[in-house]
């Protein structure tokens, strides 16, 4: 398939502009002085209008980008008139309180994004994240659109944030912070994210200089908000990677509402296409449900509940790899025996009571608990060829190994079994004072691990087992080794761990004005106190325990001019901890070591955000320069997306950069954005020297579409491109990384849906098949359009002839096609 004109010809198809009016949506609940939902109240901006439902609610569609007065009038009420002033697309929630006798005029309302702009907080709309194309649909999958985020594996949905690693991310739903399992080391083991993408209402993201009300993590915060029903509806998706459910609910009186999500994904259509050929079977299931009840117009109480269940059967069977170069083609045979069963179960309920004590004080407790058990057995016994490729074209055997430069084999062994129950209590407040604002917490958890760790490989080449790398005197291949047969790797521990952690924070924020111009400050201070008991009963001297306390300052303003041009700067630094996790505490070998300190950053970042008019449709352009200082660095090495720690604060590093981002209408009535990022992160290992990290992602480009088929609208397109420079993950995971700097090749990816909508909010039908459907489409999904070979690790593979290691690339997935459809009841 020629593919060199595909892109320029997707360009066109976007830069086709084809008008469509803009429009935002205002809606909400209706109450009188009781708290009682009032029925029949017209709603009216213009010539447009409504009236509520018997459970008070009303949606009203308004032009976007202009004041606009919206009036709400009923016989036994004094109307409200408000001014709303919204960009397009957006859903404002707005829930006025009618009064008997008093009539209320609101100001002009601004867009809740202000707020999040001065925050340097990045808004991502919830439509967008279901409907664009990608192996790993979802909340992450966006992210890896924006700068200074990035993951060069499609079949994860973790992410790395401006030179952090997986584990640095903070990810909170409706104010609870959640968690991921711990054992998982392959992409195409992981199923499901926790986030369903279905029940979602607001997703907010920050890549650095976060606020103190966040947690103790050095890189991002991912804050999720699910949705509170109005009315009864069910959505589906359905495709050939799975399918989700979700029903949403609410009472009459609108006391009690609840959303409940069922998903289910399977994996084969992507591991199936991969090289390496299998007997995979694979199921990743989870429900979730999100209820609210209100007791009063004071207090209202919440429950969260996820339970997941992740299989992993997966049995290798031959693979062929043909790499190298054109006049010297080299290829790798791999005939497999064993099998992978893995399993991970989650349980995680939380329970909010919220207590509104008056307009400008509320207060919250929070209670979670989270529950994990985790399997990961495995016997897989590799019997390899590596030898020269026949490039005869036109003969039989073209493609084949015709001479063996290499035989050998690898055997890997594993039962690791993990146990975590993690337990949360936490009190939240937020108190209005004028014009200042002073946000508190105080949280308890209690961690209890138990995990058992039994890994070990060996390695047969050409006749002889190699023995393990770090014994004296062992110089295989060159020198025969006469020692007792051992396995070239072997790790084995049993640890129970018990952590208890007492966090708090307090911060203070202001908006005032200097001159003309308006400003907003934010400060905060988090103290964060943790206590480890280790019993590993593999090691001598009993239990092990440690204490540590850590203060963590930190800081944010921002400045509006009353300049022509619509301007935000941004200055936030502070001073940053992450207190080790379990896995944090576990080095190379399995061991806990309870001593190891909280790594340590210092944020800066400078921010800008440019808001414009282009072709009459508003624009953005956010620019962000960072620079992060780390000390008592934990290093590490990352293979696929498992992390092995050293369990040493042995390092110290820096990273620093620049993230653009330019979003708008560049087809009206839709939202795409160009993204740029440069990113330049390295450390220094017990002072010899400065290295780049392995998350030294120098380089990124994305960019994400969104727009009509020339004279089809009911014919949508989604393009999802990303750009990333290679990574330093191409050398061995126990390979000195002084002498490995070795980086995988540029990982380029485009991802592609065009979706037929037959019905939606502006194409209904009162008979006939579609009369039930309030939305319904279907589409088709091209993944890895242009069928580029990416690459996560190297298999390293010894030729005991030259004496040679040849890193031998192990291939993510080829173009993939999907079809899906989506619908809503």
């Amino acid at each position: 398939m020629n593919t060199k004109y595909i892109l320029p010809t997707l360009f066109l198809l976007l830069l086709t502009l084809i008008g469509q009016t803009q429009n935002a949506t205002v809606k909400g609940v209706i109450l009188d002085e009781d708290n009682n939902p009032i029925v029949n109240v017209n709603v009216k901006a213009g010539t447009n209008g409504t009236e509520t439902n018997e459970n008070g609610f009303y949606l009203l569609k308004i032009p976007a980008n202009q004041d606009i007065t919206v009036e709400f009038s009923h016989l036994s009420f004094k109307k409200v008139v408000s001014t709303f002033n919204l960009k397009n697309g957006e859903d404002y929630e707005f829930n006025p309180v009618m009064n008997a006798s008093v009539e209320q005029i609101a100001t002009v309302i601004i867009s809740g994004n202000r707020r999040k702009d001065v925050e340097g907080i990045t808004v991502l709309e919830p439509e967008t994240i279901r409907k664009i194309p990608g192996a790993n649909a979802g909340v992450e999958n966006l992210l890896l659109t924006l700068p200074g985020v990035s993951n060069n594996n499609e079949l994860s949905t973790q992410y790395a944030v401006r030179g952090g690693n997986f584990d640095e991310n903070l990810v909170y739903v409706n104010d609870i912070e959640v968690y991921r399992p711990f054992l998982i080391r392959s992409g195409q083991q992981e199923g499901l994210s926790f986030v369903n993408t279905d029940l979602v209402q607001n997703v907010d993201f920050s890549s650095g200089g976060f606020q103190a009300k966040y947690g103790d993590k050095l890189s991002s915060v991912l804050d999720i908000t699910y949705k509170i029903p109005y009315q009864f509806e069910v959505n589906a998706d359905l495709s050939l990677l799975g399918g989700s459910l979700s029903v949403e609910n609410i009472s009459k009186d609108s006391k009690f509402s609840s959303i409940v999500g069922l998903r289910y994904r399977d994996n084969g259509l992507l591991v199936n296409a991969k090289e390496t050929e299998t007997n995979y079977d694979a199921a990743f299931a989870d429900a979730q449900t999100f209820l609210t009840y209100t007791f009063t117009d004071r207090f209202q109480l919440s429950f969260l509940g996820n339970a997941s269940l992740n299989k992993y059967n997966y049995a290798p069977e031959a693979r062929q790899t043909n790499f190298g170069t054109l006049a010297d083609p080299v290829a790798l045979i791999v005939l497999y025996q064993g099998q992978e069963k893995d399993r991970y179960q989650t349980l995680f309920g939380a329970l909010k009571g919220s207590f509104f004590v008056n307009p400008d004080l509320n207060l919250k407790l929070i209670t979670s608990t989270y529950h994990t058990t985790e399997e990961e057995y495995f016997d897989i016994l590799a019997q390899y060829r590596l030898g020269e490729v026949n490039t005869n074209i036109g003969d039989e055997d073209l493609g084949e190994v015709e001479f063996s430069e290499g035989i050998g084999s690898q055997l890997n062994h594993g039962r690791n079994d993990l146990d975590a129950l993690i337990t949360t209590v936490e009190h939240k407040g937020d108190l209005k004072i004028k014009d200042h604002r002073l946000e508190w917490s105080v949280k308890y958890n209690n961690e209890d691990i138990k995990d058992r760790l039994i890994e070990w490989e060996v390695i047969d080449s050409a006749g002889f087992s190699i023995r393990p790398r770090f014994i004296p005197g062992n110089e295989q291949p060159y020198v025969p080794y006469s020692g007792p047969l051992e396995p070239y790797q072997n790790v084995r521990a049993t640890n129970h761990v018990k952590i208890d952690r007492l966090q708090g924070y307090l911060q203070w924020s202001k908006r005032s004005a200097i001159g003309t111009s308006e400003i907003w400050y934010n400060a905060g201070i988090r103290v964060h106190n943790w206590s480890v008991s280790d019993k590993n009963v593999m090691a001598t001297g009993g239990v092990k325990k440690s204490n540590q306390t850590v203060f963590s300052p930190r800081a944010q303003v921002a400045i509006k001019p009353k300049w022509e041009k619509d301007m935000v700067f941004r200055f936030a630094t502070g001073l940053y901890y992450q207190p080790p996790f379990y896995r944090e505490l576990r080095d190379s070998l399995g061991a806990v070591q309870p001593h190891v300190k909280a790594q340590r950053s210092v944020h800066v970042v400078l921010g800008n955000d440019y808001s414009f008019k282009m072709w009459d449709r508003p624009f953005k352009l956010t620019t962000e320069a960072y620079y992060k200082n780390l000390s008592d660095v934990n290093p590490y090495t990352l293979e696929n997306v498992r992390i092995r720690y050293r369990a040493k604060n042995n390092a110290k590093a820096y990273a620093y950069g620049l993230d653009m981002r330019l979003n708008g209408e560049f087809v009206p009535g839709t939202e795409s954005w160009f993204s740029f990022g440069y990113l330049k992160t390295e450390e220094n290992i017990d002072q010899r020297g400065y290295i780049s990290r392995p998350t030294d992602q120098r380089l990124k480009f994305a960019a994400l579409f969104q727009d009509y088929v020339p004279n089809i609208p009911s014919m949508k397109m989604y393009l999802n491109l990303v750009y990333n420079t290679g990574l330093p993950g191409g050398s061995p995971s126990y390979a000195d990384p002084y002498v490995y700097q070795t980086r995988l090749p540029d990982y380029k990816r485009a991802d592609v849906g065009f979706q037929f909508v037959l019905v939606d909010e502006n194409k209904t039908f009162q008979s006939g098949w579609k009369k039930p459907f309030k939305a319904l489409s279907f589409g088709i999904e091209i993944f890895n359009l242009f069928d580029v070979q990416n690459s996560i690790t190297n298999t390293w593979v010894r030729d005991v002839y030259s004496k040679r290691q040849f890193a031998v690339p192990n291939y993510l997935t080829p173009r993939v096609f999907n079809v899906r459809t989506t619908m809503k009841f």
